[in-house]
């Protein structure tokens, strides 16, 4: 339905900043959400932020609200995550996701690749 293309990672010291964005294409009137999971290995993927397509509401995981800053540009089809103040906890491979609804009114979710996020010490 939709693909999505993550761009950004990189290795940052702690307390720096990095931006990473989601390119989302193919159905995306069909979206009603993006945002941002991330995963270290042997950990379930956990939820990072999201954001709604139609209107600016965003939502924050506690362990990122206050430091990191989701939004999206004005064709509602690029998501960018705002890291500020990071720590090595924060050191995940970070996944873009969309849901929306099909035309049978059925809820999809799609992925991206995933961009790896470093933080040293």
């Amino acid at each position: 339905q939709v693909e999505l293309v993550e761009s950004g990672g990189g290795v940052v010291q702690a307390g720096g900043s990095l931006r990473i964005s989601c390119a989302a294409s193919g159905r995306t009137f069909s979206l009603y959400g993006m945002g941002w999971f991330r995963q270290v290995p042997g950990k379930e993927r956990e939820f990072v932020a999201t954001i709604s397509t139609t209107a600016e509401s965003t939502y924050y995981a506690d362990s990122v609200k206050g430091r990191f800053t989701i939004s999206r540009d004005g064709a509602k089809n690029t998501v960018t995550l705002e890291m500020n103040s990071l720590k090595p906890e924060d050191t995940a491979v970070y996944y873009c996701n969309a849901e929306g609804i099909t035309s049978k009114m059925e809820l999809f979710r799609s992925w991206g690749q995933g961009t790896q996020v470093t933080v040293s010490s």
